[in-house]
């Protein structure tokens, strides 16, 4: 039996919430955050050995946020946005758009070391 064909990335800390941006007028701080969350993946991608030299075609991307506290978080809030968009240029997964993709979201408590793991498997089509 072959190998499964998987990468496993963790950041520290969390990305925003959506909700820090949605309806204001602070462009620039949407950019910056997305600035540095996509760049923040793609050099975690680059670096990580088990990065495939081929992008997947089709994907179960997981994404795991551990939260310093235990506040309510929504999920539709957490999409990934930023951390797709990095695992894209990166050229991890050829796009991250739903012919791509299938996306899992989910989330914990970790007061200690709050991060974001995201798990990347091939999917045979």
């Amino acid at each position: 039996m072959g190998k499964i064909a998987m990468m496993r990335i963790t950041l520290r800390g969390c990305p925003p919430s959506l909700n820090e941006f949605a309806g204001r007028e602070n462009t620039w701080e949407y950019r910056k955050a997305k600035s540095h969350w996509t760049a923040l993946v793609w050099t975690m991608c680059r670096a990580c050995k088990d990065r495939q030299a081929a992008p997947y075609q089709l994907a179960d991307v997981e994404i795991m946020y551990y939260f310093p506290t235990r506040t309510r978080h929504d999920a539709d809030n957490y999409c990934g946005k930023f951390l797709l968009d990095g695992l894209t240029k990166a050229g991890v997964i050829v796009d991250d758009s739903m012919d791509h993709i299938r996306l899992h979201i989910a989330g914990g408590h970790d007061k200690k070391q709050p991060r974001t793991v995201i798990t990347v498997r091939k999917v045979e089509e």
